[in-house]
């Protein structure tokens, strides 16, 4: 081995640039996708900056991650620095620049695929760092890495899939406790156990893993590695070394316990570029047009949505040497531009449009999280605010923000399993985005947890008892807490039945709604009454620039009966555990035993919302409403929902007045 390294390399080896495609890649050994557990190998020695980053890409043979003799390498298999990106020659070797601070990684090339560890995290980069982190911090950052390896050499082995495969795409998994790792070990690790069909080819997940806690990493690469599937990830706000003084320190912590905040993989036509687009502690960098006050004027350390220079240099190399048919698929924390944050500028990213142009003619994807809502946006989608924030009119290919495996932050009341039910701000269940690629092509759906697998939107009627309800629990919620009655005007046991209505209701109006969780400006969403004809449902939101419609009308009454009187505010016992009455979430103080409260998020808007109002003279008696979803990119789905008209209103409860009437008398002997 000592003799294969220290052969010259020869001068052709260049940094690429051109539009060419990568040669075709030789391919050898086993075929199969069992669990393979290696690592990267690092050959220590005396290198100079100026010389280069160097070392071989090879077809690892006999798996044990070590270029061994006999061992081929790989040609045309890409190489980064983070910035720059070059291409093995026929022997598999590569030479890169050298950078002061910066991960060199291989990208996974189609056909093949790199090792894991036994948590099923790709082994495909060496972080390069000498002195490590400037400063010690909380969560111990990197390590002093060194001067740099004589070579560093990755380890392929073919791959059994093709262009067809399916991928987990996951949210906010955010956990900030243990108690938090229980539920997504019990509702996201068992969904995708259970699910019906093939397994994922790989997790894609995007950002905010954990909650600030970085030393919860450890346990849920575990717990997800259970899965047995290789988990890419991608870092959010809430996974950086919050006492870091400079954005490049603030992934140091991230870089030792996962892997690079930049980098690519291929599977099948498909490029996945991960991408950390969160600036922390942003600066007078991102306040350059003066815009950005809050990263230069306030004290208080706080980020911004932007995508370096190095990161956009990277994705320019990237993208010149990828085959043009290839499906490009970004994946990153903060979106690019959202329903849920139009009009804020650190929840955007600053230079979506110079993306956009990087990726003119390409078919691309694009995948967030961050918000904790679903959105689903379609080429050509528009709202009021993105221009004014990030410079953006309308978009040029579909943008998906993927909701949050944890919700709303881990919140509201315990479901059936035992997991907060934790509805969105824009009434989404937890879930994740079932990716399915065929070729070049895709398909999306989003799994709920806890929900039949084909379910895809919540049903329920707009009464005007549901509208006055929520009005004033709406209200109270964003009241001064200081001086307001400290119990709610009204619980979920104040509202009617909304299945149930009189002929004063339709007057007054309601409509059906149906929150179609991954809908976008492009769905199609009909609705029928006891079997007649289909007749069009109107979406709230259009996307052809107007700002968000909020407030009761616009409201998701499914969700809202659940997120505005939670019960497990209630919750208290004589344990002596203070840490048990009330409750606890994510990093807030405890909550203490109160009456039923809203959680933090309320569905009073969404982007996939749609209504029909009921006719006025519509007959008493029971009804059935069938509603039939056809999305572009995704399943057809249907559902139907039961209602009554009554003249007026039963009584809620128990008749105790006609029970109590009569007397059983006595029994008669028989």
């Amino acid at each position: 081995m000592k003799s294969r390294l220290s052969r010259a390399l020869p001068l052709t080896l260049t940094i690429v640039a051109a539009l060419a495609a990568p040669p075709a890649l030789a391919q050898s050994g086993s075929s199969s996708d069992t669990p393979w557990f290696a690592s990267i190998e690092v050959v220590r020695g005396a290198r100079t900056d100026s010389q280069g980053a160097t070392g071989t890409v090879f077809d690892d043979a006999n798996r044990n991650g070590r270029l061994d003799p006999g061992e081929q390498g790989i040609a045309g298999v890409r190489v980064s620095n983070g910035r720059e990106v070059a291409t093995t020659d026929a022997e598999g070797r590569y030479l890169l620049p050298v950078r002061a601070d910066m991960n060199l990684f291989v990208i996974q090339p189609s056909g093949w695929r790199v090792p894991t560890d036994r948590n099923f995290v790709p082994q495909f980069a060496y972080a390069h760092k000498p002195g490590g982190s400037p400063k010690p911090m909380r969560f111990g950052g990197l390590p002093d890495t060194g001067p740099l390896p004589a070579a560093v050499n990755f380890p392929l082995a073919p791959s059994a899939i093709g262009s067809d495969f399916n991928c987990a795409v996951l949210g906010d998994v955010q956990v900030y406790s243990g108690d938090e790792i229980g539920y997504a070990r019990d509702s996201i690790v068992r969904e995708l156990t259970d699910r019906s069909g093939p397994a994922p080819a790989c997790i894609f997940a995007l950002g905010d893993l954990v909650g600030d806690d970085l030393g919860l990493l450890p346990r849920l690469e575990q717990v997800l590695g259970a899965l047995h599937v290789p988990q890419w990830w991608v870092q959010g706000n809430h996974d950086y070394d919050s006492d870091a003084d400079r954005d490049a320190d603030s992934s140091d912590t991230w870089r030792r316990e996962w892997g690079p905040e930049t980098y690519a993989f291929e599977i099948g036509d498909t490029l996945f570029i991960g991408l950390d687009n969160v600036v922390y502690p942003c600066s007078e960098t991102d306040n350059r047009n003066g815009d950005r006050p809050f990263c230069a004027e306030d004290p208080r350390k706080t980020y911004n949505g932007r995508f370096t220079d190095d990161q956009m240099a990277f994705l320019a190399n990237l993208i010149a040497t990828t085959d043009p048919d290839k499906l490009i698929v970004l994946g990153h924390h903060i979106p690019l531009v959202g329903f849920d944050n139009r009009e804020t500028w650190a929840h955007q990213t600053d230079n979506a449009a110079e993306l956009y142009a990087l990726l003119k003619g390409r078919k691309a994807l694009d995948l967030s999280g961050h918000s904790h809502t679903l959105e689903n946006l379609a080429p050509g989608d528009s709202y009021a605010g993105w221009h004014e924030m990030v410079g953006v009119d309308t978009i040029p290919f579909r943008h998906v923000v993927a909701g949050a495996v944890a919700g709303d932050w881990w919140g509201g009341d315990f479901d059936v399993a035992g997991i907060p039910m934790s509805l969105q701000g824009d009434g989404s269940p937890r879930g994740y985005l079932d990716m399915r690629v065929a070729g070049s092509d895709y398909l999306l759906d989003y799994r709920a947890t806890g929900e039949p697998q084909d379910k895809a939107m919540w049903l329920s009627v707009n009464t005007p008892a549901f509208r006055d309800w929520a009005q004033a629990l709406l209200a109270w919620r964003d009241a001064d807490r200081d001086t307001r009655n400290p119990v709610p005007p009204f619980s979920a046991q104040d509202l009617p039945d909304v299945g149930l209505l009189t002929p004063d209701d339709l007057a007054q109006g309601s409509w059906i709604t149906a929150n179609v969780w991954l809908g976008d400006s492009q769905t199609s969403v009909t609705i029928t009454l006891d079997g007649g004809t289909p007749m069009a449902m109107e979406q709230t939101q259009q996307a052809r620039g107007e700002a968000s419609r909020i407030g009761v009308d616009y409201a998701d009454p499914f969700a809202l009966q659940r997120q505005l009187s939670v019960a497990r505010t209630a919750f208290e016992s004589r344990s002596g555990n203070a840490q048990t009455q009330g409750f606890i979430q994510g990093r807030q103080d405890r909550h203490s035993p109160a009456a039923p409260q809203p959680q933090g998020s309320a569905a009073d808007r969404s982007s996939h919302l749609w209504r029909f109002r009921l006719p006025a003279a519509l007959a008493p008696g029971v009804h059935v409403a069938t509603v039939q979803v056809r999305r572009r990119q995704g399943s057809q789905a249907q559902e139907s929902l039961i209602f009554e008209i009554r003249p007026e209103r039963p009584p809620r409860t128990f008749r105790f007045d006609v029970w109590n009437a009569f007397e059983d008398g006595p029994r008669i002997p028989q």
